[in-house]
Formats: C-alpha cells, structure tokens, sequence
C-alpha cells in the first residue's frame, strides 16, 4: 500500500489541510514528521471547521491511527486544549500517540521567543515568529539540553532537568533580557500535571510506523509550514526552525526514504506569504486586496493577514526539485474568478538586466530580482460547483496547463472551494 508526503510549495496556508483530510480519508496511519503549534491545517468537513495545530489531520477518523513524530515540539499546555477540544466535539483520541523523543515546549521558551524577537525589532531584524516558543525549543534541542516527552513523563526524571535547564534559562532572561524569572517550583508543579495526562499517548512512532509499512497498511505523512520556510532551503532568516521537505518527514520520523511511494505538493492558484522578507510577485494594490479577502488570507494560528501575489513558477519549481514532487495539488482557484486577468512568474529579472531562472539562495539576490510574467486571460465563472477538470472553463484549465509546463510537474488535485468535495482529482 502506498505511503504518501504532503509538503506545502510555497511560504505556508497552501491549504495543505484540506489535502491532507481527503488523503487521510483513505489512509490507515497519519504521521505529523516536524514543526509545532505554529502550524496550523484547517479542515472543513460536514460544515464543521476543525483548525488543527498539533494533532495530525487523520483524528477526524475514529479508525485511524495518529501519530506525532519525534522531530515535532510539543507545547503540552496547548496540547492538552486540543485533546479536550477534540474531545467535546466528538471526536476520539483513543488512536493519538507521541513519540518519547519530540521535545517540549517549555514555558520560558515561550517567554525567550518574545523577548528576543522585541530585542531585534529596535533593529529592524526581527523574524516575524508566532511567539509561540518554537525556535528556542529547537535551539535547546540542537544545545542538546531539552527536555523530551520521555523526560516529561518521568516523575523522577523531570524536576531533575526541568530545573536544571530552567535555572539557565532564567539567567538568560533576568541578565540579557531584563525580563522576568520563572517560579521554577510552579512550573514544575504544572508540567509534572501534563505528563501525567500525555503518558497513555505515548509510544515509539519509529516502530508504529515501521509495523504499519510492514502490514501493508496506507500511510499519509503530515508536514507543517513549507519549502520555502525550511531552515536550510528557505528564504534564511524568515524560516522555520525546522525541515519542512519531503527529507525532513523521514528524519522526524524515523523511517527510511525507501518507504515512500508518492510526494504531493500543495499550492495556492496565487502566493501568499505572512511576515517579513522579499516577495517578487506581491501585490499592494486592489487586487492584492481582493485576492486577501476573497480567498479569507487571515493566519490560522496569529489571524494576521497575509501578504498576496501572482504565482510565482520560479518558487514552486525549485520546490519540485529540492522534494522531488510527483505531483501538484492546487488550492483556491476560485479565488481569482472575476478579478482580470492572470499573471504567472515565469521568471526573475534583476537590476543588472541578467534574467534568473532558478531560486537565489539568498535575501538580497532575491530582494534584487523583478517578476517576469506571463498574462492569461482570466474568469468570471462560478467554478465552486465542479468536480471535474472538463467542467471548468477553458481559461482555468489553461491556466492550469500552464502551471504544469512552467512547474515542470503534473497537476493532481485542484481546488474549487474550501469543503472537501470541492476539490478536482485528475
């Protein structure tokens, strides 16, 4: 059976979570590979909206089996919502299990996400963060003195690391900061309480999903954010602190890339991008406006609104390449009905006149690059009621052959509205 990838293409808010929900649909065993509660995936399903940020798309499926990999961070306190949450919905987590590795947000990570970001902004660097403790859990990660979930669970185990991490931690924060220590005794109280309630979830996610391959059964691996938020292959220093690629799922969880059969990559019809850094397609005029509110660009996690622009090949193609997609699911194509025409990126030109076809591995070649599109004619057509690539009008499926040839990857999915009927399987 096959094991299947969902990467986002672009900046995030591909709308990969509602791919992920038709895929999961069909899947045994969903596996989240990285990222924390700074994701957030949301899925429209029998008229009930579920915007998920820890627990993996599949828990919508009572038979399903969810897992969170070892290259997540898990804020347990958040956590915890969601479970209860889910719960008072209806919804059974009976099949939910974290790996013992994924390290834990802690409260000062929080705390030192936020100071820091305040401490650059008097600079004009700041990275524009969700503030939710995510970088500095994987700065401890990589310093090799966080705190696991195995730790967390651990009675004996906890207070021993808790406190000793924390008392850095505090010095960190009372001495470069000026802010305010932590009650270490209180937060060891608290944490001691999640640990015992995230205990009957945990379990070796490596070997869950090695036994799941090995039984033949469907597998779907959930990632969070995007290519071009990859620490590594991103647009440095406005990424993520983690890998986002098709590479990344099989190192945070912990299986072996030969176990992977098929990679999707999930794009909008348009680009959007949240905080700071070069956008080459970005539209600050009435149709970038239009585009915002129309397609609702508001961030599921921060609510703040989201930059808009035409799509951009040059971005998508060097996501092809760097995670050897298979193929391209299309979001919000509905969106653009009754705006004009369309524009698509076919390339960067930069201030020197050389032309560049290919990403720029840094912030000022990109920053240095000017959109080269190419313009098709756009629709009126109301296209939320079609289900099948011959139903939408010409234009539409011509702009959609377009992508393909410029994208060099074929198009597999394409979305006409946000429920998940409303999405074109080719």
């Amino acid at each position: 059976m096959p094991a299947n990838i969902v990467i986002g293409t672009q900046w995030g808010d591909e709308g990969k979570g509602k791919v992920i929900d038709i895929l999961a649909s069909r899947a045994q065993v969903v596996v989240r590979s990285q990222g924390g509660n700074n994701a957030g995936h949301t899925v429209v399903s029998n008229g009930q909206t579920y915007k998920l940020h820890l627990i993996p798309s599949g828990i919508l499926y009572p038979e399903t089996m969810c897992l969170i990999g070892a290259g997540v961070v898990l804020d347990p306190k958040d956590f915890i919502s969601e479970l209860d949450e889910m719960e008072r919905r209806g919804i059974s987590t009976k099949n939910l299990r974290i790996d013992p590795r994924a390290h834990v947000v802690m409260p000062w990570h929080i705390r030192l996400d936020g100071l820091s970001e305040k401490f650059r902004s008097g600079k004009g660097n700041e990275i524009g963060t969700t503030n939710r403790g995510i970088g500095p859990a994987y700065m401890d990660k990589y310093e090799r003195c966080g705190i696991r979930v195995c730790d967390l669970v651990n009675p004996v185990v906890f207070p021993q690391k808790a406190r000793a991490t924390g008392n850095l931690k505090n010095k960190i924060i009372t001495a470069v900061y000026g802010g305010e220590p932590f009650d270490l005794d209180m937060v060891i109280q608290e944490y001691a309480l999640y640990g015992e309630r995230l205990k009957p979830y945990v379990a070796d996610v490596s070997v869950l999903t090695y036994e799941a391959y090995k039984e033949n059964k469907t597998i779907l691996f959930e990632g969070a954010q995007a290519t071009l938020l990859d620490i590594d292959f991103g647009t440095y220093p406005f990424v993520t602190s983690s890998h986002p690629l098709s590479g990344g799922v099989t190192v945070g969880t912990g299986v072996g890339p030969r176990m992977i059969d098929n990679i999707i990559g999930v794009a909008k019809a348009y680009t959007t991008r949240v905080g700071k850094g070069p956008f080459p397609t970005e539209l600050n005029d009435e149709i970038g406006e239009t585009i915002r509110n129309k397609g609702g660009e508001f961030g599921t996690t921060t609510g703040r609104p989201r930059r808009t622009g035409w799509f951009d090949a040059v971005i998508v193609r060097h996501s092809v390449r760097v995670n050897g997609l298979d193929g391209l699911a299309i979001n919000k194509l509905d969106t653009l009905s009754g705006i004009g025409d369309l524009k698509i990126c076919t390339g960067y030109r930069k201030s020197n006149g050389s032309e560049l076809r290919n990403f720029p591995p840094s912030l000022e070649e990109l920053a240095d690059c000017d959109p080269i599109y190419e313009t098709f004619p756009g629709f009126d057509e109301d296209i939320s009621a079609c289900r099948k690539f011959e139903d939408l009008p010409e234009n539409c499926q011509n702009y959609i052959r377009r992508l393909e040839e410029l994208c060099e990857c074929k198009v597999c999915m394409v979305g006409v509205g946000p429920d998940r009927d409303q999405m074109i399987e080719r």
